[in-house]
């Protein structure tokens, strides 16, 4: 398809100018992988290519899988989206907000004015942020001690939130609670949980939150891009006997893996001949959950780690049950009512069940939401939309 040459050309130049250090890609509709590539480097300080099994950190793209995890438990009743969430996980049943900090720098602190939903914590509504777009939170986490979420240490969700909850969205740890909430009903850890039911069902034999030996020899450096603009390739890999497992943001796999889970959520809950959610139930995640509440620009309180994050700024967004929501088309072709995120070692993905396609575009590098990354992604979701018009593929209803 001349898309896919279009495609190639994009993500190929990207890497020859060493803008981007490697990348692998690939989209697929409901039935069937309509494009893959790979180009570059798996570490620059290498000579090894990047393959289409290449394995990366995929962070919070951990959480829309976490999310469909926990939904099937809603399913069978043991988990509901409304009721206070600290029935299942007491050290929510009180939650406190930081309300800032008095002169002498000690933390300020009330009781929430209502309790905190899984429905909250879906949806990044609870109140949890992440230090790394909230200083007041790196500035209590310096103050008290508590580690960073990075650490994978229990103490690590011992945090207040920043709001009371259901009164904004703000990005942060609400899945991490998730996968605990897993744990918690399902007697299982989250590692096991994931993998005999979701994992395991689809085919996504690659994907996991430790990496394994066959893993390793496919797992993508991580790179940082200097303050010149330079790529260097730096030493990052998470903690691998973890406290607990990082429902929001722990999990390696590959493109292939992660495409799988994609389909999945386009065949309304069906994949690899295993019905894994209810038709309604993928309706339901793929809906504003959020109301009349819309999801913010993210402003970096840590520029090492992230950029700020203000996708597509003219345009209202939403939040699914893990999923954020484009209200309008988008410059590439995406169709409204879509579903898309992304990890933070800028790996991204989308999913249009409108014109039953759906997308996975991985790289390793920090910041996020790197502008040569985003202008890759932009190049390979268009790519992908030319060919879709040009083959007369499915028009948004």
């Amino acid at each position: 398809m001349q898309s896919d040459v279009q495609i190639d050309e994009v993500l190929r130049q990207k890497c020859d100018a060493k803008e981007i250090p490697g990348v692998v890609a690939m989209a697929a509709s409901g039935d069937e992988v309509i494009y893959q590539g790979a180009f570059g480097k798996r570490d620059l300080a290498k000579d090894d290519p990047m393959t289409i099994d290449s394995v990366f950190w995929i962070a919070s793209m951990t959480k829309a899988v976490t999310t469909a995890g926990a939904m099937q438990l809603v399913e069978q009743e043991k988990l509901a989206l409304d009721e206070p969430i600290g029935k299942v996980l007491p050290d929510l049943a009180s939650p406190m907000v930081l309300e800032g900090f008095d002169a002498q720098g000690e933390p300020r602190l009330r009781p929430a004015e209502r309790p905190i939903t899984l429905r909250h914590l879906m949806t990044h509504t609870a109140g949890f942020c992440y230090d790394m777009w909230n200083g007041d939170m790196g500035k209590y986490l310096e103050k008290t001690g508590v580690p960073g979420i990075i650490t994978c240490k229990d103490d690590a969700l011992k945090t207040p939130i920043m709001t009371d909850p259901g009164s904004r969205w703000e990005y942060g740890t609400n899945i991490d609670f998730v996968g605990k909430a897993v744990e918690a009903v399902s007697g299982m850890r989250l590692d096991a949980y994931l993998r005999d039911n979701l994992f395991a069902p689809l085919g996504m034999s690659d994907t996991g939150f430790k990496i394994t030996d066959d893993m390793r020899r496919r797992l993508v450096g991580m790179h940082a891009r200097g303050a010149d603009g330079v790529l260097a390739p730096m030493p990052f890999e998470l903690e691998q006997d973890p406290e607990f497992h990082m429902g929001g943001g722990g999990l390696y796999s590959t493109a292939g893996d992660y495409i799988k889970f994609c389909q999945m959520i386009l065949n309304e809950g069906s994949g690899n001949g295993n019905q894994l959610l209810k038709p309604e139930t993928v309706a339901l995640m793929a809906q504003n959950n959020i109301g009349d509440l819309v999801v913010t620009k993210m402003s970096t309180a840590a520029p090492i780690y992230t950029n700020d994050v203000d996708l597509y700024p003219e345009m209202v967004k939403k939040w699914g049950l893990s999923f954020l929501i484009n209200t309008a088309q988008t410059p590439e072709g995406r169709s409204p009512g879509s579903l898309a995120w992304a990890g933070l070692a800028n790996t991204y993905f989308w999913i249009d069940p409108a014109r039953d396609i759906a997308g996975v575009i991985l790289m390793q590098m920090l910041p996020f939401a790197d502008q040569k990354c985003l202008e890759a992604f932009a190049g390979f979701e268009r790519g992908i939309y030319d060919g879709l018009d040009a083959a007369g593929g499915k028009k948004a209803a």
